[in-house]
């Protein structure tokens, strides 16, 4: 069951076409990555899917209502985190948060101080003394606080130390095995590829690949270092081998996923002693549809 499903969504200001064409689905109980740099469009697209924006053409439909006609009925299901919180300067970190608990008619305040704690929070401050990763920590808590079914989260480890990234990520799984659903817009591909069940990646306003991790690493090459009783001939001319450098006392060397087994069977030959291999990281798939581009990560544009 879809909760969010967004078809041929475009948006235009003036002559620009920001989103050109988006189509994405989130399940019931799945994490959804959705990842491309500064200025591809995730922000853009996060907007339609609140009702700030309206579409230009296309359909966003949530638990199976408009997007922009039913904006205030599908807030009342859903939890956001936009990745710059600004916070009512003279209320207190807790004040904040059972404000928004409140307005979404919930009162469960074990929650709130379990993840009070968690978070390492003092909710007696006052926002304005709040450095950036506290007030994330009071968003990220008001929303885990709420009983939504759909997370929209929109870089929200941004300002967190390593730690409370850890705690954001139990926090996300918590949600998932209850069967709500996440939409995760970030940066930190390592963030992504721990959490999520498919990932999306945009780039200049598209949706260039959908699909799972494994689905996606076809496009992604092996890290292998190799070290052999005699030297590798005609390694270099091989299909699927790139980046090879000579070691001091093996070879270095990238290899196509599809190609692996054939290059393996040929090193083979040559008398294996001793073999290293990185598996494909999101970063390495991430690298690989960026690189030699530059005009998506331009200054100034929208996420």
């Amino acid at each position: 069951m879809a909760f969010l499903k967004v078809t041929n969504l475009t948006k235009e200001f003036g002559k620009f076409r920001a989103l050109d064409g988006v189509n994405l689905e989130v399940n019931r109980g799945e994490v959804f990555g959705f990842i491309g740099p500064n200025g591809a469009g995730k922000s853009t697209t996060i907007r339609v899917l609140l009702g700030i924006l309206k579409a230009t053409k296309g359909e966003v439909q949530i638990f199976d209502m408009d997007a922009w006609n039913d904006a205030v009925d599908i807030h009342k299901r859903v939890a956001y985190v936009p990745g710059d919180v600004n916070l009512w300067p003279n209320l207190t970190g807790g004040e904040v948060i059972d404000l928004f608990v409140k307005l979404r008619g919930g009162n469960n305040t074990n929650t709130r101080e379990e993840l009070i704690k968690r978070f390492n929070l003092d909710p007696t401050k006052k926002c304005r003394t709040y450095s950036k990763g506290n007030r994330q920590k009071v968003a990220l808590i008001a929303a885990f606080s709420s009983d939504a079914d759909l997370y929209i989260l929109d870089e929200p480890t941004s300002g967190l130390d390593p730690l409370m990234e850890n705690v954001f990520q139990e926090c996300v799984m918590e949600v998932k095995q209850q069967g709500k659903s996440v939409l995760l817009s970030s940066h930190i591909l390592s963030e992504v590829e721990k959490l999520c069940d498919r990932v999306g990646i945009i780039r200049e306003g598209r949706i260039i690949e959908t699909g799972s991790l494994s689905e996606l690493r076809h496009l992604t090459r092996t890290q292998m270092y190799v070290e052999t009783k005699e030297p590798v001939n005609e390694l270099a001319n091989m299909l699927g081998v790139h980046e090879l450098e000579e070691k001091e006392n093996g070879l270095s060397f990238q290899v196509d996923s599809e190609q692996m087994d054939h290059v393996m069977k040929h090193v083979s030959q040559f008398g294996i002693l001793k073999l290293e291999s990185a598996p494909p990281t999101l970063e390495d798939l991430f690298m690989r549809h960026y690189e030699g581009s530059n005009k998506s990560t331009g200054a100034g544009g929208e996420k």
